[in-house]
């Protein structure tokens, strides 16, 4: 499934924890482009990413655990 990340809309964002759950629930992504991609975020421009199906539920509750808005894609 392909994730559109939108936007954090987090008073005080914690890049260190949107960056972890981004390495956590993408598929094939280290945590040096998962950092990269939490800066794009941030700064407000939307970030794609793909997850496994199998995690996909937990990685939607992660995300807006996090205040990320995010649109699915496919």
């Amino acid at each position: 499934m392909k994730l559109n990340l939108l936007s954090c809309d987090a008073q005080r964002p914690d890049k260190r924890a949107i960056t972890k759950c981004i390495a956590e629930i993408s598929s094939n992504m280290n945590s040096s482009l998962s950092y990269e991609l939490t800066e794009i975020l941030l700064e407000g421009d939307p970030v794609d990413i793909e997850v496994e199906d199998k995690n996909s539920g937990s990685a939607l509750r992660a995300l807006r655990k996090l205040s990320i808005d995010y649109e699915i894609i496919d």
